[in-house]
């Protein structure tokens, strides 16, 4: 369940990426009164929120182990 678990986090991040590429390419290209830019940077904005939760939920679940960068000994 670890493995698949992660597998979602990181395709979830990679459509995250794709949405806000996908915003970038419709505010240069689109002529003004276009609604594609907010649209895409919204789903962005959602996914976000769904992937920050997922990943909380994996923490409180034991799926995800936060490393401890910068704890001391």
């Amino acid at each position: 369940m670890e493995t698949i678990y992660k597998y979602a986090l990181v395709i979830l991040l990679l459509v995250v990426l794709f949405n806000l590429g996908q915003a970038l390419y419709f505010m240069m290209t689109d002529k003004e009164g276009s609604k594609r830019t907010v649209w895409a940077l919204t789903r962005r904005i959602g996914l976000s929120v769904l992937l920050i939760l997922m990943v909380i939920l994996g923490i409180w679940m034991g799926w995800l182990h936060p490393h401890g960068v910068g704890q001391a000994l």
